[in-house]
């Protein structure tokens, strides 16, 4: 199976290796040090796979504005700075909601304003206000996130985002993912197949192929997914219908599980951030979201459908303690005549290279890594 990672009994994950890197035992006890950033500029010159890394990022950004151009997604100019964070439940909502995957931002002092700023985590919000427009029904960005969190394995503290936000719904926004996705996989073969071949066997490039020629991407709900996982561990923190316990050992395992790229939806709806839509006529408080996790690695792609109305927005409002007078044009937006309902997505760029190239680490497929250790090279 493609990818970088498997899991073991004791739930850690192993790195199966590539072209250029060994097999390890336990990816997740691997450090990024200052040791290391401090020579990543002098490996460049050593090192000839960085040059196939920067021709398959240009790769990327050209076959991304080449999808979103024709389907005549506008680029959007978009702050870095804001007062409206897309995940508020990590600042705002301790006390009212138990557990959330929402994570701190980065925060700044602004000139002599008496808030602080915080650094933009996704442009979603501001792409969902950019639709308000007249006569665009379709946006994008590609910008640097900034999260409160330390390096480990597949997270770094500053990265790109690719986002989409467009007038549709969650159904016609999944359908725009898997193209999108299996177009740049695609793109990447036919023009940048040597530059692969520095990292991935010619078995796996059969692979990558076919899967990306097939488009085959299994859905399941998040349930589901919890069914499995206790079928087949018999661990009983599994019956819990939390993400809690669901992480990046819960997500290789289940793509073991199902041989391939996994769609997964209908998270707990307080567990997400706030802007996910609830999905109506289920049992549970479910969102409209899914999650696409790439084959033996991890979540590269988040997506889903936006509140719609102002009392539902309101109501989220409400649990997740927002600061009213922070977002009160996004609740604004909601009372416009011209308001359509909206769903859209972002893929961790970052997250996409490490899975393909099935590199040991993230910081070992980004040239200028950002992490809690170090601001150097």
């Amino acid at each position: 199976m493609l990818g970088p990672y498997f899991t073991k009994k004791d739930k850690t994950l192993g790195y199966r290796g590539n072209n250029i890197f060994g097999e390890l035992d336990n990816v997740q006890a691997g450090t990024y040090t200052l040791e290391e950033a401090e020579k990543r500029v002098l490996s460049f010159s050593s090192e000839k796979y960085w040059g196939a890394i920067a021709r398959i990022n240009h790769q990327i950004n050209m076959s991304s504005n080449l999808f979103f151009g024709e389907m005549k997604a506008l680029f959007t100019l978009l702050p870095m700075t804001t007062r409206m964070i897309s995940s508020p439940g990590a600042v705002y909502g301790r006390e009212a909601i138990s557990y959330t995957t929402d994570v701190c931002p980065i925060s700044l002092e602004w000139f002599d304003l008496p808030n602080k700023a915080f650094l933009s985590e996704s442009s979603q919000i501001y792409l969902e206000l950019s639709v308000l427009q007249h006569q665009v029904d379709h946006v994008y960005s590609i910008y640097n996130s900034f999260r409160k969190e330390n390096v480990d394995a597949s997270h770094l503290s500053e990265f790109h985002h690719i986002e989409y936000e467009g007038a549709v719904n969650q159904a016609v926004n999944k359908d725009i993912i898997t193209n999108f996705l299996f177009r740049v996989i695609q793109d990447l073969l036919k023009y940048n197949e040597a530059d692969l071949s520095i990292f991935l066997s010619q078995e796996r490039l059969i692979q990558l192929d076919e899967i990306s020629r097939s488009k085959k991407i299994t859905e399941l709900t998040f349930e589901e997914a919890l069914k499995t996982l206790h079928e087949d561990t018999k661990d009983d923190i599994y019956n819990k219908f939390t993400l809690e316990n669901f992480g990046s050992w819960e997500e290789v395992r289940l793509t073991e599980i199902y041989g391939g790229f996994l769609a997964i939806s209908e998270f707990p709806l307080l567990e997400v951030p706030f802007y996910h839509a609830e999905l109506k006529g289920r049992e549970r408080r479910v969102a409209n979201n899914t999650d696409y996790i790439w084959p033996g690695y991890r979540e590269t792609i988040g997506s889903g459908q936006r509140v719609g109305t102002l009392d539902q927005l309101r109501e989220k409002a409400e649990v997740f303690n927002l600061p009213e007078d922070d977002y009160a044009c996004y609740l604004q937006s909601r009372t416009l005549e011209n308001y359509r309902e909206t769903s859209g997505f972002g893929v961790g760029w970052e997250r996409v290279i490490h899975g393909l190239l099935e590199m040991p680490y993230i910081w070992s497929a980004v040239q200028f890594p950002r992490t809690n250790v170090t601001l150097k090279p």
